[in-house]
């Protein structure tokens, strides 16, 4: 062990570590400062080793959740020589810092939870370009910040309506299991400086205790964080998908998702980043249109970059501001087309986007006029939910407005016609009933509060 310490590697330890033979691999002449088979794909080299600290943590969690050490063991962080050690350890005047049990008495610091402000050590760009995306704090707004979403969640929800007790810990079921688990919240700790429960873990926009704002783990999941998973349509399923956002259905209907459930096993998926090209794969998956280097383009970490339209909100406008620069958005995205499409054939797909957008956008407006004007007149119940007008207004643009729009961004053909606007044109004629009818009788109907409007 004296001659490791001295050689500064510590090779052997680390042989041991990772289950691999060492006199073997030093019997077939390894150069120094190649680490072996700790990926099926390639060797590394690098140029340092693991420090006794790090080697500790290491030792410690293989036994105590091996899972992870094998995990990490798999991923280019461990090729790197990035341990836990170097993602973990936070000064003792991080709010965040506490002491685990293999560090406890030592001046040693860490943190169950990884910050983007760790991240920016070694992804300065990624980070950054991350925190101007709707990943960011825009994700985590409707849980942290707005008062309607927070009634959802916890005075419909969560049941205080029917008698729940907004001390009762079932409050929080709905959000921690639901809403914060792709939003992401602010992490609160408790007074061991460790997440207190309900508040982690949770989804893409997490607001850590040192100001971090992110989780990275969302789409490069943890302990080997790899690209090629980030880079597949299933590392954004979990969250983009169901009746208000089905971005993953409407990508398999489409062709680009026809042609990656019959090919993508072939594709070649570890790349580098900017140098992941057609060749690579045969049609796009999410991460190709929204986030690589394709052609001409830069990769980026802000999946709102290449966008035009917000198809999220009640109301679809171009977006500006902290939503990102529409009209730039377009021209970017244009870019990734044609790498694959002839000018003619993007330019028209786009065209029929807007359009889409210009027919919803209509239903939308006639909507609200309606809405207004019985607001005006006294006539909507002050409980939303219990009122059928203001109820199908919600899945008017919440669930059949979102599928008929994404639908047409995503080629879709279904869920823009069939899951939108046949629906949204149903639920409007029904609003339009009921607006016809209190206006006439300058009254609220007396009508079962119960609604077929169901979000498919």
């Amino acid at each position: 062990m004296d001659w490791l310490k001295r050689s500064g590697f510590l090779v052997l330890s680390l042989a041991i570590l990772l289950g691999l033979s060492g006199p073997s691999w030093a019997a077939k002449g390894s150069k120094e400062g190649v680490y072996p088979n700790l990926s099926k794909t390639k060797e590394l080299v690098i140029k340092r080793g693991f420090s006794p600290e790090a080697l500790k943590c290491i030792e410690c969690h293989a036994k105590k959740t091996p899972g992870i050490v094998e995990d990490w063991k798999q991923g280019r962080m461990a090729h790197a020589g990035v341990s836990c050690y170097d993602c973990h350890v936070v000064p003792k005047s991080s709010p965040m810092a506490s002491q685990c049990e293999g560090v406890r008495g030592t001046n040693i610091y860490t943190s169950p939870m990884v910050s983007p402000k760790t991240c920016e050590r070694c992804h300065p760009t990624e980070v950054e370009q991350f925190s101007k995306s709707g990943h960011a704090k825009l994700a985590s707004a409707p849980v942290v910040e707005k008062k309607k979403f927070q009634k959802l969640m916890y005075h419909y929800e969560g049941g205080q309506f029917m008698g729940v007790s907004p001390d009762e810990d079932i409050v929080y079921a709905s959000r921690a299991t639901g809403c914060q688990m792709c939003h992401g919240t602010k992490i609160e700790l408790g007074p061991d400086k460790k997440p207190i429960k309900n508040t982690w873990p949770g989804g893409i926009g997490q607001r850590y205790p040192d100001g971090g704002i992110g989780n990275c783990t969302v789409c490069h999941t943890r302990h080997r964080f790899s690209i090629a998973e980030a880079r597949k349509p299933e590392a954004c399923a979990s969250c983009h998908l169901g009746p208000d956002h089905p971005n993953i259905e409407i990508y398999y209907e489409s062709k680009h998702g026809q042609i990656f459930l019959t090919e993508g096993e072939k594709w070649r998926w570890d790349s580098a980043p900017d140098a992941w090209e057609p060749g690579d794969y045969t049609a796009p998956t999410c991460a190709t249109c929204h986030m690589s280097g394709i052609g001409e383009l830069k990769t980026t970490h802000n999946v709102n970059e290449r966008l035009k339209w917000d198809l999220v909100h009640p109301r679809s406008v171009v977006r500006s501001g902290e939503r990102g620069d529409g009209e730039k958005g377009r021209k970017l995205m244009e870019k990734v087309c044609i790498n694959c499409h002839s000018s003619t054939h993007t330019k028209n797909i786009f065209s029929a986007l807007d359009k889409a957008v210009a027919l919803y956008n209509r239903y939308y407006d006639n909507a609200q006029k309606m809405i207004n004007e019985l607001k005006a007149k006294g006539l909507l119940k002050k409980d939303p939910w219990k009122d059928p007008i203001l109820e199908l207004n919600y899945y008017l643009w919440h669930h059949a407005g979102r599928r008929a729009r994404q639908g047409a961004a995503m080629n879709g053909p279904d869920y823009a016609h069939w899951h939108g606007f046949f629906q949204m044109f149903q639920i409007y004629k029904d609003m339009e009933d009921i607006y016809n009818w209190r206006m006439k009788h300058n009254k609220i109907e007396e009508l079962s509060p119960v609604m077929d409007t169901g979000p498919m």
